[in-house]
């Protein structure tokens, strides 16, 4: 006879089925929540036996590490994000952060050097003069934040897969590990970052990228959610190792594409 299952300390057992079948095509996703009256379903799934709030985190992370392969699996990298008139730029533009406006880094333009290693045939750091010298293409798109609110702004920069190509990356490689002033680091999925939309932004709203929104460099990917397009970019590292980042180290999605 099977124990009677416990409830899980903080965890909505309805919610978490629900989040769970999103995960599942049709018509998986039907057959799972008609057999779904119990965790019982997501155990299954898993292959965790969920009966404390641990092993409930550890299963909802394989989940997460599911969805986030199936999200890679089925990204078009030709299909384009929306583009919009000026007409319909958000003003002001939000500032958000893990620190206050006021605790965005100073990079000092004059020192800057963007360093690239990795899987490339040429390491040389960039300065920003040769960074702004680079072609350069504009796009008024919406940054999605996972907070639940959206913006539209417009960002001019140079196409990164374009960057890629100049300085010889082995652009079969899996991933490019960013790291930032700040500390923040995030891992981008190569599929993604050679994408046409996929910017190195150097300027917002005409203007020299603001402190608060990157300078001297962010990396602008409308086709991912705002926390993935990191600020105050120092490195780019072509590389084949999920070097995790800020926040996915927290446990947020990695792919966390739209």
């Amino acid at each position: 006879m099977s124990r009677p299952r416990k409830p899980v300390p903080g965890v909505d057992t309805r919610y978490f089925l629900n989040e769970a079948a999103r995960l599942l095509p049709d018509p998986a996703r039907r057959r799972f929540l008609r057999g779904a009256a119990s965790l019982g379903a997501v155990t299954l799934l898993t292959g965790c036996d969920i009966t404390d709030s641990q092993t409930a985190q550890t299963a909802l992370r394989a989940m997460s590490r599911f969805n986030d392969g199936v999200q890679a699996l089925i990204f078009n990298p030709n299909k384009l994000a929306p583009e919009f008139p000026e007409s319909a730029l958000t003003r002001p533009f939000p500032f958000n952060a893990y620190y206050d406006v006021d605790e965005a880094p100073e990079v000092d333009a004059r020192g800057y050097a963007l360093e690239v290693g990795g899987l490339v045939e040429n390491k040389k750091s960039w300065t920003l003069e040769e960074l702004y010298a680079l072609p350069q293409v504009t796009q008024i798109t919406r940054h999605i934040c996972i907070e639940g609110w959206s913006a539209i702004g417009k960002w001019s920069g140079a196409r990164l897969g374009d960057f890629l190509a100049r300085v010889g990356a082995d652009r079969r490689a899996k991933y490019i590990y960013v790291t930032c002033a700040e500390g923040y680091s995030t891992t981008i999925d190569m599929p993604t970052a050679l994408h046409p939309q996929t910017q190195m932004t150097f300027r917002f709203a005409d203007e020299i990228l603001p402190r608060k929104y990157g300078f001297p460099m962010k990396i602008r990917m409308p086709t991912k959610l705002g926390f993935k397009n990191p600020k105050h970019v120092v490195s780019l590292v072509v590389t084949n190792e999920d070097r995790g980042g800020y926040w996915e180290d927290k446990g947020y999605n990695w792919f966390s594409g739209l």
